[in-house]
């Protein structure tokens, strides 16, 4: 008789899963994903073309309804999880129903942090988070509304992108010197402002949020220097927080994200957690690669054999605002790093290549990201890139060449 293995949240994590259950042994397992957002698992990755009409809605979706089906599994959208009892193995939903499992997989990604500024609670301060926020956010760029964005990581220069795209006029407020300074050093993120700027979008650094203004709704930004920044819209993106609650409050152990071991299990061995709500050797991930490689190692061990996750390295290889970025590994020199640089300013290229005893550390594309898995391939295997340092920033045809 098939094991139920119950599966909270319905995201790009838990799809994955079932992916790599499927081509193992889907048939041990009686499966149930359920999800609060009353529609199939779509690619979050997607919403900021989505926002700006370069893509329509049925284009995020992760798998159609009939490809769940033909797994046999079972899918409850629109129906949160409201406790999970550990004892009696059960989970309970919001509207009452209560479901039994073997195992439990927690892929409950997170939420956005909203910091408790005075005014936070004005109409017209919004997150970006899913396709509610896109419909919310479309309807104020398209009446070509002032909207301001704060936070320069990726989430906030997606929301940025988009909302100008689709007719905003759009101001982004970054707190420090420099945009997504967890990936890139200030050279290419002067770059990426800089074609932010060609993309209609005004980019203010080091300029902190102090209050949002407004009587009955959001009018404006103050800033701590006294300065006001007009608003019809404010938009939240500095970061999430992992959505850990469900697993808490059923007494699992928690700290930023749900602890789990090697083998994505938290402290009860019935339950696993895998995606932003987990916390892994100190590390809670906000990128899709680090999920996906979870959902092998956890579909693996799911399936009998033997799998370990030893974390991963982080990385970043997509689109910000139309532009493309790609950071791997250490890409600040430390003592007796060199450093190997390629850049094009007429052309909006920057690379970045930093080698350590003879090894590729770390590297930065900006504008361009051919051979981008070439160059993480190379920081993850460690290998003497000796011969073809001098050939490195032109990418892997000429390094290839070269050591033929």
């Amino acid at each position: 008789m098939a094991e139920p293995l119950i599966i909270i949240g319905k995201g790009m994590a838990a799809t994955r899963l079932v992916d790599e259950l499927s081509q193992r042994s889907l048939g041990r397992y009686s499966i149930a994903v359920i999800g609060a957002e009353p529609r199939l698992a779509y690619n979050r990755v997607l919403l900021s073309p989505l926002l700006a009409g370069e893509i329509a809605a049925p284009d995020i979706e992760l798998k159609p309804a009939a490809w769940w089906q033909a797994r046999g599994v079972s899918t409850l959208y629109g129906r949160a999880v409201s406790s999970i009892d550990r004892m009696a193995k059960t989970v309970t939903l919001e509207d009452g129903l209560s479901l039994p499992y073997a195992r439990l997989v927690l892929a409950t990604g997170s939420s956005p942090l909203k910091p408790p500024f005075p005014g936070i609670d004005l109409p017209g301060v919004a997150t970006f988070r899913d396709t509610a926020d896109v419909d919310l956010l479309r309807a104020h760029a398209e009446r070509g509304s002032r909207i301001v964005v704060i936070g320069g990581g990726l989430l906030g220069l997606e929301a940025a992108y988009g909302l100008s795209k689709a007719g905003g006029k759009v101001t982004l407020l970054h707190l420090v010197d420099r945009l997504m300074e967890r990936q890139l050093d200030a050279e290419g993120a002067a770059l990426l402002a800089a074609e932010m700027g060609k993309r209609g979008v005004v980019v203010r650094l080091n300029a902190a949020t102090k209050a949002f203004t407004g009587k009955d709704r959001v009018e404006g930004v103050e800033l701590a220097d006294g300065s006001v920044v007009p608003a019809d819209l404010v938009v939240i993106a500095i970061g999430v927080r992992p959505n850990a609650g469900l697993a808490k409050a059923a007494g699992v152990a928690v700290n930023r994200g749900v602890l789990v071991d090697d083998g994505l299990a938290s402290d009860d061995p019935s339950i696993f957690a895998i995606g932003e709500c987990a916390e892994h050797r100190g590390q809670v991930y906000g990128l899709v690669e680090p999920a996906y490689e979870q959902a092998r190692v956890l579909a693996a061990r799911l399936a009998g054999k033997e799998a370990s996750y030893a974390g991963s390295l982080l990385s970043t290889n997509l689109k910000v605002s139309g532009v493309g970025v790609f950071s791997a590994g250490d890409f600040e020199p430390g003592p007796g790093d060199e450093t190997v640089i390629l850049r094009d300013r007429a052309a909006g290229i920057y690379r970045k290549f930093v080698l350590r005893g003879g090894r590729l550390a770390g590297c930065i594309l900006v504008g361009e990201t051919t051979g981008a898995l070439f160059y993480l391939g190379l920081i993850r295997s460690g290998q003497d890139i000796s011969a073809i340092r001098a050939d490195l920033p032109f990418g892997e045809a000429y390094c290839v060449s070269e050591a033929a």
